[in-house]
């Protein structure tokens, strides 16, 4: 048996002795990517038969990869702004999936952006084999800055002619419209619009919304600026509805701010949607659980993380990618 068990001494003696590829021995070993689990059985009671243990850290640093993508947040125009942000959570889970499925690990980063060059020190920290972005922020500059002379990044969020990189996400001006569209259909003429104008998305829902709109309607139309809080997103409202104003229609930039909304409303002894029509961005599962349920503009989530992780992949390799933008639905609910 010794004899045996010293001529497995690399990841190539299992695979021949398996009779299977090094990257299927790998998968085995490493529970990484997708693989019969018989096959997977099979590989891992021939290297335990051998003592064979695959030293993952020494694979890596002889193929000069670090086995991880990173997954970062830039937070530069809305500080507060956590993780636990159900938008956040629900993006965060399907590039999780997705990037498990293709053999990586995941390393996540909230970043509150304090210098210019805080992407590029991510960067050459090479803690990461590729970057994903999730959301622009404010932080255009520095993500085109990087995106000159680093190729292994895409990134959530508005599509823009002046990017320099690829971009994953919804139609937003569209979606404004299709808000925009529902509530003059509900016959709603005092509109408001929620949101922070600062998030090249939000800016986009609201250019799309305001366009939508006949020019009467569209000069009355009140512009709330909202933090992305929870809390910020309700006291924005709150002070808003204790000065007086009393919309039949509201447009907010995403579902947390519609919900907090329509909690403030509730202070105010405004029905929704029987006094104000609501209408959120997203289709979280909050959209749905709300009381009254959401009516919403979907972005489809699950699919924007899973291109997300092909076009970055495609571009780790080589290839040429360009950005993709989604369609997005209105979801009817009871709220509008």
């Amino acid at each position: 048996m010794s004899a045996v068990t010293s001529s497995v001494r690399s990841i190539s003696d299992l695979a021949l002795i398996a009779g299977v590829s090094v990257s299927t021995v790998s998968r085995a070993l490493t529970g990484k990517g997708t693989l019969n689990q018989t096959t997977r059985d099979r590989i891992r009671a021939i290297a335990a038969e051998h003592g064979f243990r695959l030293n993952v850290a020494a694979q890596n640093l002889r193929l000069g990869r670090t086995g991880s993508i990173g997954v970062l947040f830039p937070l530069g125009h809305e500080k507060a702004q956590a993780l636990s942000d159900p938008f956040f959570s629900t993006m965060l889970g399907y590039l999780a999936d997705a990037l498990t499925e293709r053999g990586y690990d995941l390393l996540l980063s909230r970043i509150t952006p304090e210098t210019e060059m805080w992407l590029d020190d991510f960067v050459r920290s090479g803690r990461t084999d590729g970057i994903i972005l999730i959301g622009q922020s404010n932080q255009g500059a520095a993500i085109n800055r990087l995106a000159a002379h680093y190729r292994q990044m895409v990134v959530w969020g508005a599509y823009s002619p002046e990017n320099c990189y690829t971009t994953v996400g919804s139609d937003n001006f569209a979606g404004g419209a299709l808000a925009a569209h529902r509530l003059l259909h509900r016959g709603a003429k005092r509109l408001a619009w929620f949101g922070h104008a600062n998030a090249p998305e939000f800016a986009a829902r609201q250019a799309g919304f305001l366009s939508a709109l006949p020019d009467a309607v569209r000069r009355d139309t009140t512009v709330v600026p909202m933090h992305i809080t929870p809390e910020g997103s309700r006291a924005s409202a709150r002070a808003y509805f204790a000065a007086g104003h009393r919309p039949d229609g509201i447009f907010a930039a995403s579902d947390v701010g519609a919900i907090s909304v329509m909690a403030a409303a509730h202070e105010f002894g405004i029905a929704v949607p029987h006094d104000m029509a609501v209408i959120g961005f997203d289709d979280i599962m909050l959209a749905r659980l709300s009381n009254p349920p959401l009516t919403t503009i979907r972005q489809d989530i699950e699919g924007g993380a899973r291109m997300l992780v092909e076009l970055l992949l495609r571009r780790m390799a080589g290839g040429e990618t360009q950005s993709v933008q989604f369609a997005p639905q209105l979801i009817i609910r009871e709220t509008a």
